[in-house]
């Protein structure tokens, strides 16, 4: 489900194959063991104690190979499918850069993606359809190109293919392979329908490009719709042929389009629009006789018509509520909102599992964090994080625990939690809520996956469980340990119960719309209790029983809205129409092998003899090469031809080849390797080839004494680097350590003079760098221009520590401090540093920054300051034709300041010289997205004053590449 940004990380990691650091890779503990399964079209791998899971999943893909693939007429070669089980951040993707597809086993707790499928059986029909996607491109030019180049410039190749296509096609073959699967969800298509409701008809560049202001749909909504319009009007297989055409020749801009305006006669553009307009109508009719239950909205505080969340309500007493807030402008905060329109904020809490599962109760509230392991970033818990609403208090109640799911008992005294273990299996535990102590963990025999807890009193718990496709609302006894099933199990999406009185109240898509639902725990009878017109979600009972809340939405956010609760005028769920809209119908007739997958996923478990199962190391798998031959590099000034590899299990990557550099017309071959299997990083590197200087050898006023010379040098590299997560809040953290050694030995150099930063006259430098880095930063919203609080520190030490006829030292330190500026998005960075370089016969390279425009000076000591005020200046939607959308225009202004001082002997007597250099400049930057593509650039123009000199400096300025 994140394919398209790991292709777009592995193509930047072709850009910088030469580089001597290669990039830190998602890590699992190095204890962990290794094995595989292989079928005839799929290599599985997987941890230790996940066989039975490895096998089933093994199964599946076999089962869903063939109708899978067959709207796009192409049968891929065998693939590497990773197990992963040591995260709880719920997730799959498919990449290129290596090839393989990774499966993170926990389950989601979130309704609205998982439906009633089986996780890994959804993510087996959505990544198995990426990897057919990525299949088809060897088709034509691309596969040349991928004969030549290997997969790096395969994945660049696929850029070309719009992200909506890739997500959308993905998400309508899940919908109609599967009983569920997000094309069936409402909540699904919520704000696309919310919008056209409104009459919000956004262009195509803004659909694709997104916006700093409005709700804009994601990929996945946009092209589920789109892939499938196309689908229903020319036929299961009209994008294997649009991919035919547009892999034969992808080269030119807007190929896709025209592939598809060949095919079908529509472009993009138009295909967007008929989408849209059919979509219109169909949610339109949707609506007619539609009986809209009246709710008053809370008021809330909203400064500008920015797309702003109020959701999750937790009664704290009859007239006011705790809910989250989120937004474009807003990072996730607990805010407490009263009817009169009070807003006070109550907390900001750290990285979410999933703020559906907040829970409030005996003045505490309590909620799921992501924790990340602070070397194995593939190892990340999910930790209860409990607040004291009296005194602010927060409590980490549990370490290094896995669980998806928590609610707080009446009392507060206990907490009922969804527990995922490593083994793909669920548990529902009670905890105490003082200790976090598991105090009982209830059975689960038939294996059944729970989500969303409440209790109904201080012993029964209600959750909803998933088995064999269907859902239910179970009342468990904690007491008595035992069960009773309040509705049929049944294919419908329910959840989050929420207990009042006799009834239980859930949600439920029924209708064709989210809902409130009840049902009457005496006789099993049911009942609608909400009619919104895009729908009601997460219902909540104030303490005096009369009132009941819920948010819905509308285009400018989720709004928190109460209704009074009154049985008598709930409509009895037998009764409600059905107003499902099922946009992938026509497609059920016309998928190949689609009833076949429907029916083999509609099984509990496949059935079949195991496959072999063998041990994989890490080592003896270490080589996987997926990128060969002309390697593109960022500086476009070198030609590099070479070969990328890295392990399925991304402990080991490796760069190799040749590079010729233009500036000097000279070449060199180069070997890197990065082992990241232990704690401590292990980098090695190798150079060897030849430099060619230019310098003037007289150093005489005029300079007419410039020579040239060639000579060659041997470079060899090691070092351990340690990069550690340490984010426990809203605030992000990181620290990295590192030490590097170095050796450069030079031949053939023949002129009389060099350039204190070169080794030169056939000598040879030995060097030890020590590095430190650490940053607290915190989280920022869409909006924000750079953190609006936090601090960030390195220092460095390079030096000559084993003598020889080169010696030089430097350390230096550099802090920065951000803080927020004038107006909510802005925010304002102030930075120091201080440099001693040691007056040796060899200089270091610069440890901080220099006066920007000002080119730099080496001292024997060096102080640095700056300010620099960021801020956001327009969020507009402007689109110049086919090209170019831009969504928002930056501004900076700073000033830069060094002073510089230096022991020198003039005529004979040693002096102190001190240099001072401040410029100061503003910096307009736009951020777009070129050629439809919706990973946004960021360039822009520098002006740049020098204080000194008083010359101006105009520069062309690249913030950010999109990658």
């Amino acid at each position: 489900m994140m394919m398209r940004t790991l292709l777009w990380m592995g193509w930047l990691a072709s850009l910088t194959a030469t580089a001597q650091t290669l990039p830190v890779l998602d890590q699992n503990p190095t204890g962990l063991r290794w094995y595989r399964i292989k079928t005839p079209n799929f290599r599985v791998l997987y941890p230790q104690g996940l066989e039975q899971t490895a096998q089933r999943t093994a199964w599946r893909l076999e089962q869903v190979y063939e109708p899978v693939s067959a709207s796009l007429a192409r049968r891929p070669r065998p693939i590497s499918i990773i197990l992963q089980n040591q995260s709880t951040i719920s997730n799959g993707f498919v990449t290129l850069t290596p090839r393989r597809s990774e499966f993170v086993t926990t389950p989601p707790q979130d309704p609205f993606l998982l439906g009633t499928l089986d996780w890994l059986d959804q993510l087996a029909v959505h990544e198995f359809r990426h990897v057919v996607q990525n299949e088809k491109a060897l088709t034509g030019f691309s596969k040349a190109v991928y004969s030549v180049l290997g997969y790096a410039a395969l994945a660049g190749i696929t850029q070309g293919v719009p992200d909506w296509f890739f997500e959308g096609d993905a998400v309508g073959t899940e919908t109609v392979l599967t009983r569920s699967g997000r094309g069936r969800i409402p909540y699904f298509d919520l704000g696309f329908r919310t919008n056209l409701l409104a009459g919000r008809r956004f262009s195509y560049p803004k659909a694709v490009g997104g916006s700093y202001r409005d709700n804009v749909p994601n990929w996945y909504t946009l092209g589920y719709f789109m892939t499938t319009y196309l689908k229903r009007n020319y036929g299961a297989n009209v994008w294997s042929d649009v991919l035919n055409r547009y892999y034969r020749f992808p080269l030119y801009p807007f190929s896709f389009s025209n592939s598809l305006k060949r095919t079908t006669g529509l472009r993009v553009e138009k295909l967007y629009r008929r989408t849209l307009a059919d979509l219109d109508e169909t949610w339109r009719k949707q609506q007619e006789g539609l009986r809209i239950t009246p709710a008053t909205y809370y008021p809330v505080r909203t400064t500008r018509r920015v797309f702003t969340n109020y959701e999750y309500p937790q009664y704290l007493t009859d007239s006011t509520l705790l809910a989250i807030k989120s937004g474009l402008g807003d990072i996730s905060q607990l805010v407490l909102l009263s009817r009169n329109g009070h807003e006070k904020k109550v907390f900001v809490q750290g990285l979410f599992n999933d703020p559906q599962h907040f829970s409030a109760a005996g003045g505490k509230a309590c909620w799921i964090e992501y924790q990340y392991d602070p070397r194995w970033w593939q190892r990340v818990y999910s930790e209860i994080r409990l607040l004291d609403l009296t005194t602010g208090r927060l409590r980490h109640l549990t370490h290094r625990g896995r669980y998806t799911a928590a609610a707080l008992s009446p009392d507060g005294r206990k907490l009922a939690a969804v527990r995922n273990d490593a083994a793909y299996t669920t548990r529902l535990v009670v905890l105490d809520a003082e200790t976090g102590q598991e105090l009982q963990v209830l059975e689960n025999p038939d294996s059944q996956f729970y989500q969303h807890p409440r209790w109904q009193d201080n012993q029964t718990i209600l959750v909803v469980t998933l088995k064999n496709g269907g859902k239910t609302i179970e009342a468990i006894n904690t007491q008595e340990n035992t069960r009773r099933p309040l509705l049929p199990v049944q294919n419908e999406n329910i959840s989050h119960p929420q207990p009042w009185g006799p009834y239980v109240l859930y949600n439920s898509p029924q209708s064709g719309i989210d809902n409130i639902y009840g049902v009457d725990t005496r006789n099993g009878q049911t009942f609608q209790v909400t009619s919104r017109p895009t729908g009601a979600y997460h219902v909540s009972v104030s303490p005096g029983g009369r009132q009941l809340a819920f948010h819905d939405f509308t285009v400018e956010g989720h709004r928190i809205a109460e209704m009074p609760l009154d049985p008598a005028q709930w409509v009895p769920a037998s009764s409600v129409r059905d107003r499902e809209v099922r946009y992938f119908g026509p497609l059920l007739a016309q998928q190949p092998n689609g009833q076949q997958a429907v029916a083999v996923l509609s099984d509990s478990l496949p059935a079949g003899t195991p496959y072999p199962s063998s041990r994989y190391t890490r080592l003896g798998n270490a080589i996987n090469i997926y990128s060969w031959g002309p390697i593109v590099t960022s500086s476009g000034q070198a030609l590099t031809v070479g070969v990328l590899s890295q392990d399925l299990l991304s402990t080991t990557q490796l760069a190799a080849g040749y590079a010729y550099n233009q500036p000097e017309q000279v070449g060199n071959i180069y070997a890197n390797l990065s082992y990241q299997a232990l704690y401590p990083i292990i980098d090695l590197g190798f150079q060897s080839g030849n430099r060619n200087t230019s310098l003037y050898i007289d150093r005489r006023e005029p300079l007419d004494s410039l020579r040239t010379d060639k000579w060659q040098y041997n470079q060899f590299t090691a070092g351990l680097r340690l990069p550690l997560i340490l984010t426990r809040s809203k605030y992000l953290q990181n620290l990295t350590l590192s030490a590097n050694y170095g050796y450069q030995q030079v031949s053939g150099y023949d002129l009389p003079v060099r350039y204190l930063t070169e080794v030169g006259f056939g000598r040879s430098l030995n060097t030890v760098n020590y590095a430190f880095s650490y940053s607290r930063t915190l989280r920022q919203s869409r909006r924000d221009v750079a953190p609006r609080w936090g601090q960030a520190l390195s220092a460095t030490w390079r030096t000559t520590p084993f003598g020889g006829s080169l010696n030089g030292e430097l350390w230096a330190v550099q802090g920065s401090l951000f803080f927020p500026g004038l107006l909510k998005h802005h925010s304002l960075r102030l930075r120091g540093g201080y440099q001693q370089q040691m007056r040796g016969t060899y200089r270091f390279s610069p440890a901080v920054f220099f006066p920007r425009g000002q080119s730099y000076v080496s001292f024997d000591q060096l102080r640095i300051g700056s300010a620099e005020y960021r801020l956001p200046l327009l969020n507009p939607h402007w689109a110049l034709g086919r090209w170019l959308y831009i969504q928002r225009v930056k501004a900076a202004g700073f000033f830069d300041a060094a002073e510089g001082q230096s022991r020198v002997t003039q005529q004979g007597r040693p002096q102190t010289i001190t240099r001072q250099y401040s410029t100061a400049g503003l910096d307009l930057t736009f951020v777009f997205n070129p050629m439809r593509l919706r990973t946004p650039l960021e360039a822009g123009v520098r002006t740049i004053y020098n204080l000194n000199t008083g010359e101006w400096l105009f520069q062309p300025l690249v913030i950010d590449i999109g990658f």
